[in-house]
């Protein structure tokens, strides 16, 4: 991540409080990564990124169960326009039905745990990464 900012501004976006997320930061000793919250502003749900404020057609094509809410993992690009900003790219493939056996891969290009499991024979499989092992 520490070569990211030699061509892009990268920030890490969550609902979590500002404070939370830099303490969430500094105890895993990631000084280089950015971050915003989106505490008291309507980005998760302009940006699909709120599973509670999704349609219901997205929340069953999810698996969602009423009243469950999920933080949805969503990519976005904002490119600066003069005095505006822009929205150029989202990872909307994360609503696009998945193939039968398949997982949605919305985010996999940046994930390289993903891309060395998919370069080996048996491909990924139903391996799913853990915050502890």
């Amino acid at each position: 991540m520490r070569h990211a900012p030699e061509r892009v501004t990268l920030y890490i976006v969550a609902k979590s409080p500002l404070a939370r997320l830099l303490a969430w930061a500094r105890d895993r000793d990631w000084p280089h990564l950015r971050f915003l919250s989106t505490a008291g502003n309507d980005y998760d749900a302009d940006y699909f990124g709120d599973s509670l404020k999704l349609s219901p057609a997205m929340r069953v094509q999810q698996d969602f169960k009423p009243g469950e809410e999920w933080d949805m993992p969503v990519l976005n690009v904002f490119r600066k326009d003069g005095d505006a900003v822009r929205h150029c790219w989202g990872s909307e493939l994360l609503y696009v039905p998945a193939e039968p056996g398949q997982d949605y891969r919305h985010n996999d290009l940046l994930d390289p745990l993903w891309a060395l499991f998919d370069t080996t024979p048996e491909g990924r499989g139903d391996f799913q990464p853990k915050l502890a092992y």
